[in-house]
């Protein structure tokens, strides 16, 4: 089960638990995204995420972690990760990066989503977009190469195609970075949204992934607040943070997070995505 740094590889079964876990993190990801209004607190999106797992019998994998006191993180604006819930109302043009986890049968799902509420500015929108399409890259780049280290590349590429399409130099996190999932929410190998000098362990059937790119409208550096949780950029720059849990199988990928498996934005990639039978 276990093998080179102690990464954990998944049976079939154990792949299909997680699977169950994610649409669970899915569905709470989804009612948040349709009920979200301006005059809404991050607190009221905690609760709506919170019921969605309680009425799939699932278990929050936030709330307690490491004394963490809610089921979602709700992160605005110059806010990376890692945002406690709370009475802030969010305001039209705020960008919302909303992270979530659920654990079924004792495996977890871990997926983030980040949107601009209501109209907002177009550089606003536009990284929120270039984040998408960095963590689509890192996902794609799981299912074509041999080590760990090019999804980081093909993160880092796409955001480089990104801000010169858009005219920006987007500052890429390296405080915070990507991570195995399995039967603990964070498990070896980190995943880094960069390109290092280090290879990395080679991609095999079993390993799964949470890839989760997070930039910024200034530069990379971060610190954290009083609360000891919420991360925030130290120039106050805004921040978007996308995230899917993904399993690597014999016959390819599966987005354990995302409905369909990943399939329709994958295939605009060149990739197919290879979900197991129930």
């Amino acid at each position: 089960m276990f093998g080179r740094e102690r990464i954990e590889y998944k049976t079939h079964d154990q792949v299909r638990s997680m699977r169950s876990a994610g649409l669970v993190v899915a569905r709470a990801l989804e009612t948040v995204r349709e009920t979200v209004r301006p005059g809404m607190t991050t607190s009221d999106l905690d609760a709506l995420a919170a019921a969605v797992i309680a009425d799939a019998g699932a278990t929050p994998s936030f709330l307690g972690y490491e004394g963490y006191p809610a089921s979602l993180c709700v992160s605005v604006n110059d806010e990376v990760v890692h945002g406690i819930p709370g009475p802030r109302e969010l305001r039209p043009g705020d960008i919302v990066s909303v992270d979530c986890g659920a654990i079924v049968d004792g495996w977890h799902g871990d997926s983030a989503v980040s949107f601009v509420l209501g109209e907002g500015e177009p550089r606003d929108e536009a990284l929120v977009e270039a984040t998408r399409r960095a963590m689509w890259a890192g996902i794609a780049a799981l299912a074509t190469s041999e080590r760990l280290g090019d999804v980081g590349a093909a993160i880092e590429d796409s955001v480089r195609v990104s801000g010169e399409a858009d005219g920006v130099s987007y500052g890429i996190v390296e405080e915070y970075v990507g991570h195995g999932i399995g039967s603990a929410m964070h498990q070896p190998p980190d995943v880094p949204n960069y390109r290092t000098r280090e290879k990395g362990p080679r991609l095999r059937p079993g390993m799964c992934l949470a890839i989760e790119p997070m930039l910024t409208l200034g530069d990379r550096f971060t610190e954290v607040c009083e609360d000891d949780w919420t991360v925030v950029t130290d120039d106050g720059a805004r921040a978007a943070h996308w995230e899917h849990s993904v399993a690597i199988l014999d016959e390819g990928i599966w987005v354990l997070t995302a409905p369909d498996g990943g399939a329709a934005e994958l295939a605009e990639l060149g990739v197919r995505v290879a979900p197991l039978a129930a």
